[in-house]
């Protein structure tokens, strides 16, 4: 840390300084927590006026403050390099500093950097990448690009928009079709419509900082990133149709005005339903697509000049609108006798806003009830002043009646249709260049552009589009397409203010207070009504398109978590789920198997491998058809304060590793001072309520003789233990290295080896086997073992009956004691010598046992307890786990896998007498699973 002296020179003070002496109570040294290489090294920050109460009131800081740089230094304890303390004289010594100790210096950076929270909008990236970290740029960033205000950035862009060539053009033809009450009503309703979208899209805007992309970044941000890129590509098409839709009634408007303009001849059509067929001229369709490209290319090259250009040009196409709107009316009112398109148009260049949350609301309403009430007025004027036939045939009656310039309506309705397209035009690359910007689709990456920078690519492939659709030429084709994406949008808001409005998360606090949850819904509602009002086939088609390109997001598109609302329904509905199970026992019908896999391997795995490769796919032929979790758990051994990022770190690789293996899951892992206590505090607090795991995974030790790891014994049998006595079963996988992926297919048997009750964990987990690819050929044999000859049929039909009832296929084997003792006599070789060798070490161990309690003169310690050593119990044990192994080499040697029950860790016996009967137990089986259950049933017998 650097600070100034009242002498003006600045004093270097170390981070050792941070904390007074290095030593908490008791003598205990503390490490200090810095950030990472690639944080921001230098903190600049302005000085603070003494004399502001708000200030010195609350912060400790020196009146002399001029400026403070916080420098990132290395990592060091509290001692300097020759273990000596720091000094702590000078300015900066014990007394200035003891203010920020207590809270940190961080603490005082941030506080300090409220006020510059208040300046210019920092917009923030719009999703957290792996590696990075989340940070607040402190002071005022520097201005990019020209900021519009409410006016020339909202309300100017939503009027010309709104009206455009439907009210000069269209709008009494639908007056002369409906007729003044049902045109009352569809306005109405359309502004109905519009209105309670407007209410929506204001709380939304004012939910927070806005980036540009407009309705997409709303819709996104709501809804996540499938939602937002399919309706934010829909409706960016549907910005580039109608900068066309616009194009081309400027250009009929022009050659109608100008009959001689025109390079083909015109055509006639007649139109019937009035008294009299009249005839109505329409320019050529090849004057429409040669003057309607000329006209984009035109508006392009003013949309390549920027914010700046279209802020100027603006006024010059709206005041000659606004004209030709008062000439219209002084015309209605001098004669004797005789649908709104898009609200959208100052979000979509959110971007460009100097303040999104205050110009959004109130120019897009004031520009909706503007138009609204502009349209009710006209359909009274307009139906009032001329005949059915007149509004019919008259597809200019506008022109027809303005006074006193007839010819000002010709250029208001050329000028605002124009800047209806400028708009269009305007809007559309920079939504297009918003969705890539998040990068959620790569196959966008090519219109990326850097913040504050013109989207020049995403302009020339909209005047692409647009040019396209002016060649097709044709009016009533382009402006369904229009509506459609249109309104797709504005249901994509209001569901979106629905959904947040709903679910009332902590972070939902707009400034718009005017919004409910209900009148979004009727908003989303209005949207799809009038779509398939408008035409069911082209909704149907616009719904289609929107679905497909969700479908592709989900697939092709990158990860990208927003905090959407989707994300917040889901945390609701888990927990409802969560208390609505309870803590009661969950019916057998109902237990799924949540496994917790322990990827502390026994031993080192290779450079950068967080877990044995092939946990995950036996954690995946745990679960039926995927469905079910999986928690991968892993301790590292040291000190919480001092290895805190190293365990961030390794929960990512881990998590990578689940999602490399397309294991449903998630990654956990507890620093601890040693394994036992790391697995002891995993076991008793894991999960929540029912959702905690009910089966400890893990590999069997192989080579904890082998490689001497000493440690090994009493960790594996502690871990047994407290499996015991948290309840919880235990799976433990011998042959791992050979277990078999999804795509390697097994043939033989599932051998069971039934030998204690365990709930029918055994036998669900062998059906689970068969659910998958690399089992399906297999068959399953349950062997039992009867005390006596004569119960050995009785055995046989009960286990029998047992499974028909369970709905399982297997043949039944039982094995009674009389051949068991007999094939004993007929032991492997190998099997024996495997005998004699855990004979001959567990002697030697006891021997050593007995040596040291005789030479210390204490009783028989092993794993730092007392024993008590049976050597004829002991070699019982050994003998019976002898046979049992023989058995299995007798009957399924060629299994493709071998389950067998999992004796419990005899009382009062040393770690390493248990290893020897394990050890004895798995001889020369390659693939083995070593099952032991639980107090509750996982099968049941009812339906």
């Amino acid at each position: 840390m650097a600070s100034n002296n009242s002498n003006g020179e600045e004093i270097e003070s170390s981070d050792e300084n941070e904390i007074s002496s290095g030593r908490g109570v008791g003598g205990r040294k503390y490490r200090p927590v810095f950030a990472h290489d690639h944080d921001r090294a230098v903190l600049e920050m302005s000085s603070i006026d003494p004399g502001d109460a708000s200030s010195s009131s609350s912060l400790p800081v020196r009146n002399d403050l001029k400026k403070i740089k916080v420098g990132m230094q290395p990592v060091m304890t509290s001692e300097g390099k020759d273990g000596a303390l720091p000094n702590h004289d000078g300015v900066n010594g014990a007394q200035t500093e003891s203010k920020l100790e207590l809270f940190g210096f961080d603490s005082l950076v941030n506080i300090l950097g409220l006020k510059s929270m208040t300046g210019d909008q920092i917009p923030a990236p719009s999703s957290l990448r792996d590696g990075e970290d989340a940070t607040i740029p402190l002071g005022r960033s520097k201005t990019t690009g020209i900021k519009s205000g409410t006016m020339m950035g909202v309300f100017v862009p939503c009027l010309q928009n709104i009206l455009g060539i439907i009210y000069y053009i269209r709008f009494t033809w639908i007056v002369g079709m409906a007729g003044i009450g049902e045109s009352l009503l569809l306005v109405a309703f359309c502004g109905s419509c519009t209105f309670l979208t407007t209410i929506s899209l204001s709380a939304i805007a004012t939910n927070g900082a806005m980036k540009g992309g407009g309705p997409y970044y709303l819709i996104g941000r709501a809804l996540g990133p499938e939602v937002g890129v399919s309706i934010g590509l829909c409706f960016f098409l549907g910005n580039a149709v109608a900068g066309a839709l616009y194009v081309l009634g400027a250009v009929e408007t022009f050659l109608n005005a100008v009959p001689s303009a025109g390079l083909f001849r015109e055509t006639v059509t007649k139109v019937n339903g009035t008294a009299v067929a009249e005839p109505i001229t329409a320019p050529s369709l090849h004057d429409l697509q040669i003057y309607g490209i000329i006209v984009t290319i035109i508006l392009c090259f003013i949309v390549f000049g920027g914010v700046k250009m279209i802020n100027r040009v603006a006024p010059a196409f709206l005041i000659p609108v606004l004209f030709s709107l008062v000439c219209i009316f002084m015309g209605i009112l001098l004669a004797r006798k005789d649908k709104p398109a898009g609200i959208m148009a100052g979000s979509n260049r959110s971007a460009s806003l100097k303040d999104t949350q205050r110009s959004i609301p109130i120019g897009t309403l004031a520009a909706t009830l503007t138009t609204s009430g502009l349209y009710i007025i006209s359909v009274l004027f307009f139906g009032a002043l001329a005949t059915r036939e007149k509004l019919l045939t008259d597809r200019l009656l506008t022109a027809t009646v303005a006074w006193p310039f007839p010819a000002i309506i010709y250029i208001g309705i050329i000028l605002s249709t124009l800047g209806a397209a400028l708009q269009s035009l305007t809007g559309a690359p920079r939504l297009l260049a918003a969705i890539a910007n998040d990068d959620i689709l790569p196959v966008l990456n090519y219109f990326r552009v850097a913040e504050g920078s013109e989207p020049y690519v995403a302009t020339l492939f909209t005047a692409f589009l647009c040019i396209g659709c002016v060649v097709i030429g044709n009016l009533d084709l382009i402006t369904p397409t229009v509506t459609m994406f249109y309104l797709l949008c504005y249901a994509g808001v209001n569901l979106s203010c629905f959904l947040l409005d709903l679910l009332d998360a902590p972070s939902w606090r707009p400034r718009w207070k005017f919004h409910h949850w209900s009148l979004s819904l009727l908003g989303a509602l209005l949207c799809i009504v009038i779509m398939f009002l408008i035409s069911w086939s082209f909704t149907v088609v616009s719904l289609a398109l929107a679905s497909l390109i969700y479908y592709y997001v989900s697939i092709k598109g990158k990860a990208g978590d927003w905090g959407d609302g989707f994300k917040s329904a889901y945390f609701q509905l888990a927990l409802r789920s969560l208390r609505s199970l309870g803590a009661s026992q969950v019916h057998p019908k109902n237990w799924y198997p949540i496994p917790l896999v322990f990827c502390r391997p026994w031993g080192k795995l290779p450079e950068n491998v967080p877990c044995h490769p092939k946990l995950a796919d036996f954690a995946n032929f745990m679960k039926k058809k995927g469905r079910g979790m999986s928690i991968f758990v892993s301790i590292l051994d040291g000190d919480y304060h001092e290895r805190a990022e190293d365990a961030k770190e390794a929960c990512k690789a881990l998590s990578t590793y689940i999602d490399y293996k397309r294991c449903e899951g998630v990654a956990e892992i507890v620093v601890a001072p040693s394994m036992s206590d790391g697995f002891r505090g995993i076991i008793q607090t894991m999960g929540l309520g029912n959702l905690k795991p009910n089966i400890v995974v893990m590999r069997y030790p192989e080579i904890w003789r082998r490689e001497n790891l000493t440690e090994i014994p009493a960790t594996f049998v502690g871990i047994i233990n407290d499996c015991i006595v948290a309840n919880k079963a235990v799976v433990i996988v011998k042959g791992l290295d050979e277990w078999p992926n999804e795509y390697q297919r097994q043939y033989g048997t599932i051998d069971l080896y039934w030998i204690v009750r365990d709930g029918g964990l055994m036998l669900l987990l062998s059906q689970l086997l068969l659910t998958k690819e690399s089992f399906e050929s297999c068959k399953i044999q349950v062997f039992c073992i009867a005390e006596e000859d004569s119960d050995a049929e009785e055995l046989k039909a009960d286990v029998r009956k047992f499974l028909y009832d369970l709905r399982m296929q297997a043949e039944v084997i039982v094995i009674s004691m009389k051949s068991w003792d007999a094939n004993s006599e007929q032991q492997d070789e190998s099997s024996v010598d495997a005998f004699a060798g855990a004979q001959h070490r567990i002697s030697s161990y006891l021997s050593g046992m007995k040596e040291k309690a005789q030479k210390e003169g204490t009783p028989l310690m092993a794993d730092g307890k007392p024993v008590v050593i049976n050597e004829q119990q002991v070699e019982k044990f050994l003998f019976t786990t002898l046979k049992l192994n023989s058995t299995i080499l007798k009957y399924s040697r060629m299994a493709a896998v071998v389950l067998v029950s999992l004796p419990p860790p005899p009382l009062n016996h040393p770690a390493y007498f248990y290893m020897e009967y394990m050890d004895l137990l798995v001889e020369n089986v390659p693939r083995l699973l070593i099952v032991r259950g639980y107090r509750k049933d996982v099968v049941t017998l009812f339906t």
